[in-house]
């Protein structure tokens, strides 16, 4: 499939997916929201890695507002629901480890596809903006589900009241990311992240996203459960054999996955 919004490259194993909007700073038009999903489709059964960013000076700057000739007469919830739901879900449910690498300013429904990520690493120069309320709305795209959860209720309603601007390593400090990383070193780091998730054992992290995203609908009797059942998975694979292997003859795993 040809994209015109998004650039897909793959190499060993890491699928990179950069929004490719730059004179608009990414915003998210349906053509890309669509394109996305379509690329998330199209690498999930063969990368064992997804790295998600932006092309230009952002990573993406949230919903594009002139994407529709009445952006008064927009049906919030359809697009919501039909758009934004499914490429979220893509997200969460990708049976391999996603990145957002965060190159530049994320804001609305942008920083909220980033927080979707499984792993958000960011460049030091970078930030976060929960921009919703500067135009009479409320965090989106997964905002109010995120946000309490990473960083706290306080953090989020502050976040979301005040509009104000976040930075990478404030993020960092505050647990709503992973990591900021400075600019120079930003690019390598996400390569090294990368080449990491892509040469481990796939199946283990595809349960881990299991049961930790999983872990939040449930009781403890029900999270253990469900991590007893995961383990066993995990315990009978290849992958398994090959760590312990790789373990008592003191030699880095070689694992395919399997």
């Amino acid at each position: 499939m040809a994209y015109e919004t998004i650039a897909l490259q793959e190499q060993g194993g890491i699928a990179t997916l950069a929004m490719n909007r730059p004179q608009v700073m990414n915003a998210l038009s349906s053509q890309m929201r669509h394109e996305l999903i379509a690329a998330f489709d199209a690498v999930a059964g063969r990368a064992r890695v997804i790295v998600l960013t932006g092309t230009g000076r952002a990573f993406c700057s949230g919903q594009d507002l002139q994407d529709a000739q009445d952006i008064g007469a927009v049906d919030f919830e359809r697009v919501l629901n039909e758009e934004y739901v499914p490429l979220l879900r893509r997200i969460t449910d990708c049976p391999v480890p996603v990145i957002a690498a965060v190159n530049g300013a994320a804001a609305g429904a942008g920083a909220n596809l980033a927080l979707a990520c499984d792993v958000v690493i960011a460049a030091e120069s970078a930030s976060f903006i929960q921009a919703f309320t500067r135009i009479g709305l409320i965090p989106d795209a997964g905002g109010t589900h995120w946000l309490p959860r990473q960083i706290g209720l306080a953090r989020a309603m502050g976040a979301a009241l005040f509009a104000e601007k976040i930075s990478a390593r404030q993020a960092a400090d505050w647990g709503m990311i992973w990591e900021a990383v400075p600019d120079e070193g930003f690019e390598a780091q996400i390569a090294a992240r990368a080449d990491h998730l892509a040469k481990g054992p796939t199946q283990a992290y595809g349960a881990l996203k299991q049961a930790l995203r999983g872990s939040f609908d449930l009781d403890l009797p029900g999270a253990l459960a469900l991590e007893a059942r995961l383990q066993g998975q995990c315990g009978a694979s290849a992958d398994f054999r090959e760590g312990v292997a790789a373990f008592l003859e003191k030699r880095p795993p070689r694992f395919t996955g399997a």
